[in-house]
């Protein structure tokens, strides 16, 4: 695990330094894009017939793309070098699986043009992290939006994985982001997925648990205010429509002192969601600052945190 907790830490650093080049995007693309194209060509191939087949197919989905992703993982890492070199060799297969510096990136577009007030820009920019219709978003809506996707995406992208890569190595961190990715693509209540897509989107549920609550307390313990914030995380988090989101999501609102998710349109239906700390402000593009600046502080504070478990 010590070794685990080294390779993770590294390709953390990888990722805050380096993120995911465009020039290589373009001439490779990116792991989680070719997992996708695998979710995609089985999902039209078999999601179809009657609800009991659908649930069944579903699970034989999550097994192949599984077996497809982790066996790889597992004979790469079984096949790196001991010592130092496989350490180093270790981060940079690791280091494509952590989202840490892209989230950063796309968040910061979005409070970019908010904060000089284009708004035609600023919902743009969100459109690309979130799935809820941009043009019935307000500045408010913007920064919600946002800021949510930050706040619950350091838990997806950058916690998870490294947290599941420091139990499991390699297979572990790959298995963790094929179920994510198969829960983003198939884990929805809609007519066309709610069977097909149930097995993983219990699986990424289950997978989340620890990472998404050790998400909240990195948010609370650096956020200047932590009893408040703690108050809000043990308060709202249960009224979050995922068992898991509501955790950062709400810690980030304690933190900074707003209010997150609430109603919001999907298309042509509205989703009547509660309130994350209700009462307090909306956010705005100076809220997003801080929410950038505290996803930041938690993000150093799990990476220490790594590198104390590496050196132990």
């Amino acid at each position: 695990m010590m070794g685990f907790a080294a390779i993770m830490v590294l390709a953390l650093v990888l990722d805050a330094a380096l993120g995911w080049p465009d020039r290589l995007y373009r001439m490779i693309g990116h792991p989680v894009t070719w997992i996708g194209g695998l979710i995609a060509a089985l999902e039209t191939r078999w999601n179809r017939g009657e609800a009991a087949r659908r649930r069944t197919m579903g699970r034989f989905c999550v097994a192949v793309v599984l077996a497809a992703t982790a066996l790889p993982a597992l004979i790469l890492q079984l096949a790196l070098p001991g010592g130092v070199a496989g350490i180093l060799a270790g981060a940079i297969l690791a280091w494509p699986w952590v989202a840490g510096r892209s989230l950063y990136d796309h968040v910061t577009a979005v409070a970019t043009p908010l904060s000089a007030g284009d708004l035609l820009a600023a919902r743009a920019a969100v459109a690309m992290i979130v799935g809820r219709d941009p043009a019935a978003l307000d500045g408010a809506g913007v920064a919600r939006a946002a800021t949510e996707s930050l706040a619950e995406n350091a838990s997806d992208g950058v916690v998870a994985p490294l947290f599941w890569g420091v139990v499991a190595g390699l297979p572990g961190l790959v298995a963790y982001k094929a179920v994510n990715t198969l829960d983003s693509m198939i884990g929805h209540r809609t007519d066309r997925y709610e069977d097909f897509g149930k097995a993983a989107a219990r699986l990424d549920d289950l997978l989340n648990l620890i990472p998404a609550r050790l998400t909240g307390l990195l948010f609370t313990l650096v956020s200047g205010r932590p009893a408040t914030a703690l108050r809000v995380m043990m308060r709202d988090a249960g009224h979050h429509r995922s068992p898991n989101a509501g955790w950062p999501e709400a810690a980030m609102a304690g933190a900074l002192g707003i209010r997150l998710s609430g109603p919001r349109l999907y298309g042509d239906r509205m989703a009547e969601e509660p309130w994350v700390n209700a009462g307090a402000p909306d956010p705005d593009a100076r809220a997003m600052s801080r929410a950038l600046a505290l996803y930041v502080r938690a993000m150093i504070l799990f990476g220490a945190g790594l590198l104390a478990l590496a050196l132990i």
